[in-house]
């Protein structure tokens, strides 16, 4: 079952997260990040011990299945994750304001191939 991964819109965040991923309980430290520059979100991924997995990962929207920005990471086995506009805005990406308000990020089981 997806769950929500509690964001705000806070311009640098970090949390550790547990969820529950193919079966698992899954530890991961998550940094996620506005870039001024680019004008958009980013998402470090660590695992539970701060080790790094994945760096820089851009926080945008998509239709299924491209909206899984994890899917050529599915070797990994750490899931997928997906942002919901679920707000009232025409964004492809949430802005500096709107992350956990009218884009919240689903975090889900690894998809089958």
């Amino acid at each position: 079952m997806a769950q929500i991964v509690p964001l705000t819109s806070s311009p640098y965040q970090t949390l550790t997260v547990t969820l529950n991923v193919d079966g698992k309980t899954l530890k991961l430290q998550l940094t996620v990040y506005f870039s001024e520059m680019a004008q958009y979100w980013l998402m470090d991924i660590a695992n539970g011990s701060g080790t790094p997995i994945l760096a820089s990962l851009p926080l945008i929207t998509g239709d299924w299945p491209a909206s899984n920005i994890l899917a050529q990471y599915a070797y990994l086995g750490i899931g997928s994750v997906q942002i919901i506009n679920v707000g009232q805005v025409s964004d492809d990406y949430p802005t500096s304001s709107n992350l956990g308000t009218s884009f919240i990020m689903l975090w889900d089981d690894t998809p089958s191939s």
